[in-house]
């Protein structure tokens, strides 16, 4: 599959769930809508925490298109999972916002490089990943790391994990170093204590992979963080991918990644 060809999938309902390995080498996205009058205070919120949140696009108020990204692209159909988010509460997953971003014309949606873009660069270099072998979700963490605030926005660090043999460590840093617009390198490998997380086995999102002896548990910056300032935020609305569930667009990924955007 393409990047188009997930997109369809999604639109047309036959696809509702992770993107993990769809569509190697394609670049794909987080999803973060909010509402104009916070949408500078999001964009500074990303511009401050560049790690998870690096911005690949950004649309115009009101509109669903990011030609950049996408010929075709519509953000408020194409993702396979949504989450819709009222006054920082989670309120329901849909598979289809179309009919609430035509509600309101105020709408700001962002795209955020996403991990799963790296990925088909790890496998090429015959580095193993599990949750794509066992067709799972990834597993993701919220640390006790927190992010920089901008206005309402704050909240922790959440992370993305993947066991790794401890011999394929180093070139797993050197080789996601490459992509810093879809989160670079690891933000910390080793103990998940010193960053707050108590028991692997008990991902906050997606599902948990077992480190087996001889692997280390490395971790990414991951772009559900903006769900974790979503919900300290409570702004009264705001549309999210569900996580795991990402815009995969027609953009390629160069072995140098897309670069480290300034939207």
């Amino acid at each position: 599959m393409n990047g188009r060809e997930v997109r369809l999938a999604a639109r047309a309902g036959a696809l509702n769930g992770p993107t993990a390995g769809l569509a190697p080498g394609f670049v794909q996205g987080n999803l973060v809508a909010v509402p104009m009058d916070v949408a500078d205070h999001f964009a500074t919120f990303c511009r401050l925490n560049p790690k998870p949140c690096p911005v690949i696009g950004r649309t115009e108020p009101g509109t669903t298109q990011l030609p950049a990204l996408g010929a075709d692209i519509d953000v408020s159909t194409d993702v396979p999972r949504y989450r819709v988010w009222r006054d920082g509460m989670l309120a329901k997953e849909i598979t289809d916002v179309s009919g609430l971003w035509r509600e309101r014309d105020d709408l700001v949606a962002f795209v955020l490089g996403c991990s799963f873009t790296f990925e088909a660069a790890l496998t090429a270099a015959g580095i193993p990943l599990k949750h794509l072998a066992s067709r799972t979700n990834v597993a993701m963490y919220r640390t006790n790391l927190q992010c920089a605030r901008a206005g309402p926005f704050a909240g922790p660090l959440v992370v993305s994990m993947r066991p790794l043999a401890a011999g394929d460590v180093a070139r797993a840093i050197e080789i996601t170093s490459r992509f810093p617009s879809a989160h670079g390198a690891p933000v910390h490998v080793g103990s998940p204590g010193a960053i707050g997380i108590e028991d692997l086995s008990s991902p906050h999102y997606g599902d948990p992979a077992e480190v087996a002896p001889g692997e280390v548990p490395v971790f990414w910056a991951c772009g559900v963080t903006p769900q974790a300032a979503i919900a300290t935020a409570k702004i009264p609305f705001a549309i999210t991918h569900a996580p795991g569930c990402m815009l995969v667009t027609d953009s390629t990924a160069s072995a140098a990644g897309l670069g480290t955007s300034s939207l």
